[in-house]
């Protein structure tokens, strides 16, 4: 273990992933500042450029753009009143009071310096505790993966927002996407009409563009930008003085561990992570540790989310490396670009990928203090981002997303598959079916596969040898306990237990 951080380490330390990793780091700053923009959309349209890259410097580059864009999602809630990435709705609160008094470095400069701290505070638990879940994950076999398979659909679905069934008819939607193509184990064709472009399956980049870009590109071009508040200059510093700091950092680092455990949950989120800091804030604030209250520009209320959501970045990739269930969907891009390099997600990441995954470990510590240097010098640029408009911003991202389906097997007919995709995320968006499960099908499904063929022909045939297994039973159990969990009867119950008390 310790020879693969000190390979991880030295992968990291080359001049050409430092590159890759400042640079992906500056684009997530772009990507987060831009209005309705989101880092699973930005990694998505990445994932292709970083084909030609070796494995190490492209995963640097996709986990430094995930890290950058959390703090960039701020710039816009804080100058704007809008937020620029989902996980930054909690920062709106404070942010733009803040801003809207002539404090808007002042606010930004609290941003920087809570998602630094979250940042550092989640690499560090990713590097110390992913390798020893990592060992254990090493015991698995195709019994175990078959139910690691199961629990990570059923654990983000159930997890998802909105109605648990429609969390689990994305998921199955996935699945079964993930079926087309040959037969992994008997070689035979399956649903591919015929068509030699499907022999190989659905590219996984292609769909993930789709699915991410194209209906982001829709919403841009209904979003009415008439009424929109914005902040036109910054005219105090960014950088504040650590006597202003210090008193925050109680609050940022408990922030910070709330945002690693809420990762750790697969199927949460940073808009998760930053409501439930910001509340846990509220609680512990003592009265006249600031001149303004929570919602009218409080200190406290800025820095409690905002390092939330970049602990989550680290949280969430701990069950990605070591199980291969992605904590996000931003997690389920990432692994998709693991994919195209050939690196299959699942517990032997850890031993069989060593070189590339402790890479990635060490690429998501480096890029905090990448954010922080580069957040200093970009927020007074962001005025001039946060003006441009919609529409443009739209075809740029439509010509992105035809090159870049494109540039996966020089194929056209990968384009037209992208668009199908991109019109299915919409219309899922639009009847309130989250596209994450989806996602997760089309990750999981190859590995389910594979796995319980693999399980039935070593039992026989025989169906209780997952039950039999201990390490699958309790993953198994685990992931019963999430579907039922998530049920409405279970919510009811829970609900009424809880008033009972409180009578």
């Amino acid at each position: 273990m310790f020879d693969s951080m000190i390979l991880g380490l030295g992968n990291i330390l080359q001049w050409n992933n430092m590159l890759a990793m400042c640079g992906g780091t500056a684009l997530g700053l772009f990507v987060g500042a831009m209005p309705g923009l989101s880092a699973t959309m930005a990694i998505a349209l990445l994932v292709p450029m970083t084909f030609a890259m070796p494995p190490e410097t492209g995963i640097t580059m996709l986990a430094s753009l995930y890290m950058g864009s959390m703090y960039g999602g701020s710039i816009a809630a804080i100058l704007i009143r809008t937020p620029g990435t989902p996980s930054a709705a909690a920062t709106v609160m404070d942010g733009y009071p803040m801003a809207s008094r002539g404090e808007a470095g002042h606010a930004l400069g609290i941003s920087l310096f809570a998602s630094f701290v979250g940042g550092v505070v989640s690499s560090i638990v990713l590097l110390t505790v992913a390798p020893l879940l990592g060992r254990v994950a090493v015991m698995f076999g195709p019994v175990e993966l078959t139910s690691v398979a199961v629990l990570g659909m059923t654990i983000i679905a159930s997890l998802s927002q909105g109605s648990p069934v429609k969390g689990l008819l994305s998921g199955a939607i996935g699945l079964a996407l993930s079926t087309v193509g040959m037969d992994p184990i008997t070689g035979i064709p399956r649903f591919t009409m015929n068509n030699i472009n499907l022999f190989s399956g659905i590219p996984f980049t292609v769909a993930l563009i789709g699915l991410f870009s194209i209906p982001q590109v829709l919403r841009l071009i209904e979003k009415d930008e008439g009424n929109a508040e914005r902040i036109e200059s910054i005219k105090d510093s960014v950088m504040r003085p650590w006597f202003e700091l210090r008193v925050l950092l109680p609050t940022i680092l408990r922030s910070s561990i709330i945002g690693v455990f809420t990762g750790i949950i697969p199927g949460t989120g940073g808009d998760t992570a930053c409501w439930f800091a910001y509340n846990e804030a509220k609680c512990f604030y003592k009265p006249g540790c600031s001149k303004y209250e929570f919602g009218d520009g409080n200190e406290y209320g800025i820095a409690a989310p905002e390092s939330a959501n970049n602990a989550v970045v680290g949280g969430a990739l701990v069950p990605t490396i070591t199980l291969g269930i992605p904590g996000s969907s931003a997690t389920a891009v990432l692994l998709g670009g693991l994919m195209i390099h050939g690196i299959m997600p699942g517990p032997t990441l850890m031993t069989e990928y060593a070189g590339v995954t402790y890479t990635l470990l060490w690429a998501i510590l480096f890029s905090c203090f990448a954010m922080f240097v580069e957040g200093l010098f970009f927020t007074r640029l962001c005025i001039a981002v946060t003006k441009i408009h919609n529409r443009i911003l739209a075809v740029a991202i439509t010509i992105l997303c035809v090159i870049g389906a494109f540039a996966i097997n020089n194929n056209f007919f990968d384009v037209g598959l992208m668009f199908c995709f991109g019109i299915l995320g919409y219309f899922m968006d639009k009847l309130k079916i989250p596209v994450a499960p989806l996602v997760v099908g089309l990750i999981l499904g190859h590995m389910l596969d594979v796995s319980l063929h693999q399980a039935l022909l070593i039992s026989g045939g025989s169906w209780s040898i997952f039950v039999t297994n201990p390490i699958s039973a309790a993953l198994l159990a685990l992931a019963l306990f999430s579907l039922i969990q998530s049920t409405p009867w279970y919510v009811n119950w829970k609900k009424a237990r809880q008033s009972k008390k409180a009578a």
